[in-house]
């Protein structure tokens, strides 16, 4: 196996390394056991994952800006089908005789679930309006002295998909609660798209159908759905003939873990023993490394996609000249990228055996709903001299970043932003252009809403 982590100088490699022994210092398994959601990845509440107290800012320091990139919050699964396949073929056993008295739970608790998703495919869910609400207002105890200071401006964007527009308001009405005086300026809009979530670049397409074949060989081999069929069936051989098992598995698997989005009821996740999750799981841990991360698999070229965000951050941060805060509201398929591109907290791993994956790589630290990227700028207090300072927090807990520094979570920008500047010199050429991203249009009530806000 081969992990190659950026590490500039002694201190900074001990950080990094005490920094994954306590990220990881469990295996999935084990975690798993103790809370069977985190099977979910991409689906896990982010309420789930662990905060830990925030070093001090050093002394003769304060913060003054903030550079935000956040997902938005929980929502329901995307289309119609992804809860009436199951139900479909559930339904077709019982009219044949053959689902067993687990199969008609099962049948009935998703009936339930799929009635409550009705109109809703896709939408932010209460769950995420309440993580954003959190994020929105720690930010506002973290960090008083950016959050509280009288007429602030707060220049919040998002991408044009409704559910990132509704995470990207509660967070502000939980800012503006904070802070009656600031100045809330709220935009989604075409314009920004090149930055906000950036259509796959030529480099990406050209290395994206390296994923599949490995994707398809491993999710083959993680998948063993022949328990299940027992346990929710009573004749085999009518399954063989009607049922498609890995994708039933798969279906079912997918609802059940998104349950957290509503009343955490784990009658679907109780189908599955917890090695099964963990097989599961698994499959969706490789599709984002191998889509979004720096994976060798994949040239170590797919983060390059979010290029243009990391020149947004650079050229926007320096503008700053009094204290503010740009948030930016969008998609995991955004924040994995970025993460591994500005190299946080050792989530540019490039993993050769992909069977070690996830020591290194898990997929519920790295793309829960809301997950989010802060770097907050210190700057010296009223009458002090020195540097300006920036420490990462990637969601809301201290990470490296890939500079030398002697005092950490805390580095020179004008160290952290010489080596970016030189790394994205370096970005390889794309060999075809790049696609065009498709996105919900604003509702013309949630413009109304934004402009209140401006």
């Amino acid at each position: 196996m081969k992990a190659i982590i950026t590490i500039l100088g002694l201190a900074f490699s001990l950080t990094v390394s005490a920094q994954t022994k306590q990220a990881y210092e469990k295996n999935v398994l084990e975690e798993f056991q103790a809370d069977k959601f985190l099977a979910g990845g991409n689906l896990t509440d982010y309420d789930r994952l662990p905060r830990k107290a925030l070093t001090p800012a050093p002394k003769g320091y304060e913060p003054y800006y903030m550079s935000h990139y956040g997902r938005h919050g929980a929502r329901w699964l995307l289309n119609e089908r992804d809860y009436t396949s199951p139900i479909t073929t559930l339904r077709d056993a019982k009219k044949a005789g053959v689902l067993s008295a687990v199969g008609e739970k099962a049948l009935a608790r998703l009936e339930v679930i799929a009635k409550g998703a009705r109109g809703h495919y896709g939408d932010l869910s209460p769950l995420g309006e309440k993580e954003h609400h959190g994020i929105g207002k720690r930010m506002a105890q973290n960090f008083p002295e950016i959050f509280k200071t009288p007429n602030i401006l707060i220049d919040a964007r998002s991408t044009t998909s409704v559910r990132s527009i509704l995470s990207m308001i509660a967070e502000c009405e939980e800012l503006a609660q904070a802070n009656p005086s600031a100045r809330i300026h709220n935009e989604a809009n075409e314009a920004n798209m090149s930055y906000m979530n950036a259509p796959k670049d030529g480099l990406s397409r050209a290395n994206e159908g390296k994923a599949r074949p490995i994707q398809n060989e491993w999710s083959a081999k993680m998948r063993d759905p022949r328990r299940l069929m027992k346990v929710l069936f009573t004749d085999q051989d009518w399954v063989y003939m009607n049922v498609m098992p890995t994708t039933l598995m798969g279906s079912i698997y997918d609802i059940a873990v998104n349950q957290q989005i509503d009343d955490s009821n784990t009658e679907l996740l109780d189908l599955f023993t917890v090695e099964e999750l963990y097989r599961l799981w698994n499959g969706n841990n490789l599709y984002w490394y191998l889509n979004y991360a720096n994976a060798p698999q994949t040239g170590n070229a797919m983060h390059w996609q979010q290029a243009n965000l990391l020149r947004n951050i650079i050229e926007t941060a320096d503008t700053v000249t009094q204290t503010q805060a740009t948030l930016r509201f969008g998609h995991d398929t955004v924040v994995l990228p970025i993460i591994a591109l500005l190299e946080l907290g050792g989530f540019n791993c490039s993993i050769d055996n992909l069977e070690e994956l996830d020591t290194y790589f898990r997929s519920y630290q790295a793309v829960p709903y809301a997950c989010n990227v802060q770097l907050v700028f210190y700057r010296p207090k009223k009458g002090k001299a020195g540097d300006i300072l920036v420490k990462a927090l990637f969601n809301e807990n201290e990470v490296t970043m890939p500079v030398e520094t002697n005092m950490y979570p805390y580095y020179k920008w004008a160290d952290v932003k010489a080596y970016y500047e030189a790394k994205l010199k370096k970005q390889p050429k794309s060999p075809f252009p790049a696609t065009q991203t498709q996105e919900r249009q604003v509702p013309e009530f949630l413009r109304q809403m934004m402009n209140q806000n401006q």
